[in-house]
């Protein structure tokens, strides 16, 4: 099913959030607290955000507002459009108006379906659960309408942020069990975090940097013995040892690379894990940014 931001488990296990959750799906039609029906829904509604985004209206917007702003480059080009300066300055006005009127309309459509209907209802069910303590694992960013990547998971506040609410105190009751809702995030344990994804934690956003200083130091050495050879005079080739340093960090970033492909591995794997126990009806804490990047990357 996917790791979801919070389990139907966790919202029922609350008595308030409960309540305010099914008041909000009577408006929705939607059972927010059904990890099924929650599930699909996600799925359904990425789908068509995705389709909204791949509109004609979208490519032809970006097309003429690119036809609008190349055109006056061509003026200099061909004696034709010279002669006609003025018409073709104002065709290329007309195509950039057009143009960002299109990519604002199809803006515009995107942010309607993503701020209304059943998602809207979602993130208020979100919030409402933030306000009460409740821990959400993780938040697609679509469902927000940020972009993916980054060690954050998503840029930006977004188009359509989770609600903020006050802080609300928790209540005795809170974790009871009821006759219709027993709650079983108590007796189901959250795997623990293994130390390799731990590790992947702290350098998953490290490195990257082997290939431009290896490549730098082979610069350095060839152009050094080469101004020695053609000058005549033996200082250059003290930087013929930074050819060997370079092949050094090559294999260095190689096997660092390796290793984080590995630890990578055992975090999708503890990931996967935090679904099972979420569906069983665990409550999963807030997953580190780098696990939330790894998620993202990987749906």
């Amino acid at each position: 099913m996917g790791l979801l931001p919070v389990s139907g488990a966790t919202l029922r296990a609350d008595a308030r959030v409960r309540e305010a959750a099914r008041g909000i799906g009577a408006r929705y039609g939607v059972d927010y607290t059904d990890d099924a029906a929650v599930t699909a829904l996600l799925a359904e509604r990425r789908k068509s955000l995705e389709t909204e985004q791949r509109r004609p209206a979208a490519y032809l917007g970006l097309l003429t507002l690119m036809a609008g702003m190349f055109l006056p480059f061509g003026i200099s080009l061909s004696p034709t459009l010279d002669a006609h300066l003025f018409a073709v300055l104002g065709a290329a006005g007309g195509l950039t108006v057009l143009g960002t009127a299109l990519l604002v309309h199809a803006r515009a459509q995107w942010k309607h379906a993503l701020r209304n209907g059943p998602l809207a209802g979602y993130r208020e069910v979100l919030g409402i659960a933030r306000a009460h303590g409740i821990p959400l694992a993780h938040i697609p960013p679509w469902l927000e309408g940020r972009t993916t990547g980054g060690a954050g998971g998503g840029g930006g506040k977004g188009a359509a942020p989770i609600p903020t609410y006050p802080p609300v105190e928790p209540a005795p009751e809170a974790h009871t069990e009821t006759a219709t809702a027993p709650s079983t995030s108590a007796t189901v344990p959250v795997p623990p975090k293994p130390w390799a994804v731990s590790y992947y934690e702290r350098v998953a956003d490290a490195g990257g940097w082997h290939d431009e200083a290896g490549c730098l130091l082979v610069l350095a050495g060839v152009g050094g013995v080469t101004w020695a050879a053609t000058v005549g005079t033996g200082v250059g080739y003290a930087a013929l040892p930074l050819v060997p340093v370079a092949i050094w960090v090559w294999l260095a970033g190689r096997r660092q690379g390796r290793e984080k492909e590995e630890l990578r591995e055992q975090a999708l794997k503890y990931v996967k894990e935090l679904e099972t126990a979420q569906a069983a009806g665990a409550r999963v804490p807030e997953l580190s940014p780098q696990l939330r990047a790894l998620l993202d990357d990987h749906h």
